[in-house]
């Protein structure tokens, strides 16, 4: 198997979805044991039952927004859990290292080899056993420094904890380590590379690297590969750890053989069907930190067929935008999760965008609206009626032919003009 990390990778499809979904009652009913915020969330829930995908998507979605509010009312109490009742650790040799992520979220590190699953984006990236890497990803606050040395730990590397920052002391000890390859953001590392140039300071070794954190556009690729440098990306997060990663064939991203991933319409718990943009809701199956459906709030879709090198997981398309898009319209926020709720009054509905344009002060909003219906005018009164009721808000209605709207997980559409 020495082009993929483990025989994971290459397992049929019905093998891979028969093994995660045996996984998952065991994993809710752990997470409902152990996990005081999912005792809650998930109460009423019989485990056994969560067997499916169908099963699953019946759970309800847990966000950002969630986990922030939790972590902030345990934090109020004396001696009560800092992590929102989330994590089955305490404090102690089980727990080596805390983080943190904007809000302040924090998260923490269990003892488990490889903890954050970042080995296998690493290898997808070109790194063996026995190489140097240059680390540059931040080792402090956040997790995403231990994130990559553990995984390359896991993998067999050496790892130069270079951090961020003190660029021409990265180019000196890139200079004279002679690293594999480099770990971090792409930015940072075309700082160093430009630095090298003005310092007149070759860094021949750096002939690999695997990206994060940032937009990695085909142009900036383009930008390494021509400076010898070939550079793969991975998707993760603080919470849930690798989630997907390129490989080779550079068609999307592949899904981590840890998790299980669904693709919903945002402000919704809802699966959207093959090929339709949505938000990326993820169950890790992490013991420590069990989160079940827990909404990344980013937007991105499946792509069709398994990956030209061999690896039969689901691929997605990679990171296509934010999947919050919450909007103030006169005053009033309105949410992904209204517009859902106009749609499901009216099963003539198949998709619902709502478009806001305008100048600042002037908005104006129009609920376009896929549909076959035959009796467009009556309809459309009736939709019109909802908006008010959900919103508060008076708004136009546009009914379109199915396929008409974009494919691209807006829900709500900012047009307005900010002149």
């Amino acid at each position: 198997m020495s082009d993929f990390f483990d025989s994971l990778e290459a397992r049929s499809p019905q093998t891979r979805e028969a093994t995660l979904m045996a996984a998952l009652p065991s994993q809710v009913a752990h997470a409902q044991a152990r996990s005081t915020a999912f005792a809650s969330i998930l109460q009423g829930v019989d485990a056994t039952s969560v067997r499916d995908r169908a099963a699953l998507a019946r759970l309800p979605v847990t966000r950002k927004h969630d986990l922030l509010e939790r972590q902030q009312q345990a934090r109020a109490q004396v001696a009560s859990n800092v992590f929102g009742g989330f994590s089955t650790m305490g404090f102690g040799a089980a727990m080596p290292r805390v983080f943190a992520s904007p809000g302040p979220i924090y998260e923490p590190e269990g003892v488990g080899k490889d903890y954050w699953r970042m080995a296998r984006a690493i290898f997808a990236a070109g790194f063996r056993p026995g190489d140097l890497i240059h680390n540059c990803f931040s080792y402090h606050f956040v997790p995403a420094g231990s994130m990559m040395e553990t995984g390359a730990h896991a993998l067999g590397c050496t790892v130069f904890a270079g951090g961020t920052g003190q660029t021409e002391q990265q180019v000196q000890a890139i200079a004279e380590l002679r690293p594999a390859g480099y770990i971090g953001t792409p930015s940072f590392l075309k700082i160093i590379l430009e630095k090298a140039a003005d310092m007149g300071v070759a860094l021949p070794s750096v002939k690999k690297a695997m990206m994060g954190g940032e937009a990695f556009p085909p142009s900036l690729r383009d930008w390494f590969t021509a400076h010898g440098v070939h550079a793969y990306q991975c998707y993760a997060t603080a919470d849930l750890g690798l989630i997907a990663y390129e490989t080779a064939a550079r068609e999307g991203l592949v899904l981590d053989e840890g998790v299980i991933v669904e693709i919903v319409r945002p402000g919704t718990g809802d699966p959207v069907p093959g090929g339709e943009v949505g938000e990326l809701v993820v169950t890790s199956l992490n013991p420590d930190y069990p989160l079940i459906r827990f909404g990344t709030g980013d937007l991105s879709a499946v792509l069709s067929g398994t990956c030209p090198t061999g690896r039969t997981n689901t691929r997605i398309k990679g990171w296509m935008g934010r999947a919050d898009q919450t909007t103030k319209i006169r005053g009033m926020f309105v949410h992904p999760g209204q517009v859902d709720t106009i749609a499901k009054r009216f099963p003539e509905i198949t998709k619902a965008r709502l478009v806001v344009t305008g100048e600042m002060a002037n908005d104006a909003m129009t609920l376009k609206v896929e549909t076959s219906c035959s009796g467009p005018d009556a309809l459309a009164v009736k939709i019109g009626e909802a908006i008010r009721d959900v919103t508060k808000l008076r708004g136009d209605v546009e009914l379109v032919v199915p396929g008409s709207l974009p494919n691209d997980g807006k829900v709500i559409e900012d047009a307005r003009s900010y002149k």
